[in-house]
């Protein structure tokens, strides 16, 4: 038995992030239970018939279908995002791809955005073909090239913003006119900006998803992504056919670790927007980086669309490129003692990789080179430690 505490429709967004979707068993605790069961069982047969059926109450039936903690991430989250609903998945990988599979099926089209992240530009240059689906890539910063693109009926528009790695930052209002036209639904990877920052559905797309492993999380710990809608009918109609038989569901316990990272988010972007912005200031003046790519500098390309968009911050993610090249690049990560070589990001700890031979190593020279990545980029996940080691651990790998 639980008891639910509603949310209050006047709560604002950090209390939202602490107290939204609990429910409490009847021992009252303060931290939300761990329902770590597959399973559930029925007073009776007819019961169990009801509750297949659907003639009976609505129940638990089976934890790949739901589950009471992993319930009350998506309730929380979807109060933070300001969607009506959301459905937690495995991973963010699999958010991506499940939301895409229930807008298209054989003989339709997608339209991407060019700059994304390598497993988002394998499902659109690869894997969606292979059933059928046409697909088609655009430079997201290219007004001409997406109304091109969109002149012809599409099912779904897929964007990230700001783009991995390159920080590209995309017109969701834009994007989503012209695709509503074409009948597209758009669907928009939230990863980098995070619901703190930016609500793509305010601007317009139909479909958020996450990967709740990196911000969410915050601290390497798990797994996790989330799909974020408000369309009932297409969730009823398409996506819980592909949740429901393709199994992508989320661990009750990383559910759990997850709800904990929800409580702490908006203080941890503040200070990683308050690291990145001061470290991203600093990189701009040492002779050894080229330049520097970060939505919160006036140097950005869009950046008077980031600050449109974002609340006026720039993020917790630098891409940074390097004379040198690849050599230079590694010389730097090699050199690091205090920020760690690692392909993750949004975690406390500061982290940075090379996504020619990591993230994107996969994607073809030519392909890198259209998006942006050259070989001596580098993406930084700003992390909270202090802001001065930080500088002092990138000036004393740069001085090598």
């Amino acid at each position: 038995m639980t008891t639910e505490k509603k949310a209050s429709d006047n709560w604002r967004a950090a209390t939202r992030s602490v107290r939204g979707g609990t429910a409490r068993t009847g021992f009252s605790e303060t931290s939300e239970a761990i329902f770590m069961n597959s399973g559930y069982v029925y007073e009776t047969a007819a019961e169990a018939e009801a509750s297949f059926d659907g003639s009976g109450p609505e129940r638990y039936v089976y934890s790949r279908f739901a589950n009471p903690t992993v319930n009350m991430f998506e309730e929380r989250l979807a109060l933070l995002e300001g969607a009506k609903y959301c459905r937690a998945t495995a991973s963010g990988m699999s958010a991506v791809w499940n939301a895409l599979a229930a807008c298209t099926k054989a003989g339709g089209r997608v339209v991407g955005s060019r700059a994304l992240f390598g497993s988002c530009e394998f499902i659109l240059t690869t894997l969606l073909p292979r059933y059928g689906v046409e697909t088609e890539l655009v430079d997201g910063t290219d007004r001409a090239a997406w109304e091109a693109a969109l002149s012809k009926p599409a099912d779904a528009v897929f964007l990230e913003t700001p783009s991995n790695p390159t920080l590209e930052v995309l017109d969701i209002a834009f994007i989503a006119d012209l695709a509503h036209k074409a009948g597209a639904k758009v669907v928009v990877d939230n990863v980098f900006a995070t619901p703190i920052l930016q609500k793509p559905m305010e601007l317009g797309a139909d479909i958020v998803v996450y990967s709740a492993t990196k911000h969410i999380d915050g601290q390497g710990r798990c797994l996790g992504g989330a799909i974020l809608f408000n369309d009932k009918e297409w969730h009823d109609e398409h996506l819980t056919t592909f949740l429901r038989h393709t199994g992508p569901s989320m661990s009750p316990f990383n559910a759990w670790v997850l709800l904990k990272g929800l409580e702490t988010l908006s203080l941890r972007i503040d200070q990683h927007i308050r690291n990145a912005t001061a470290l991203a200031e600093f990189l701009s003046e040492q002779p050894q980086v080229s330049r520097v790519i970060y939505p919160g500098l006036k140097s950005h390309p869009q950046h008077e669309l980031a600050m449109k968009q974002m609340s006026g911050r720039g993020g917790g993610l630098i891409a940074i490129e390097l004379a040198g090249g690849k050599k230079a690049a590694f010389s730097l990560l090699d050199n690091l003692k205090l920020i760690d070589i690692s392909n993750n990001l949004g975690d406390a700890k500061s982290l940075a990789t090379h996504p020619w031979t990591t993230t994107h190593q996969r994607v073809p020279a030519e392909d890198k080179i259209t998006m942006g990545i050259t070989e001596g980029m580098l993406r930084l996940s700003v992390g909270l430690e202090d802001i001065d080691d930080l500088k002092e651990d990138i000036l004393a790998a740069l001085s090598v």
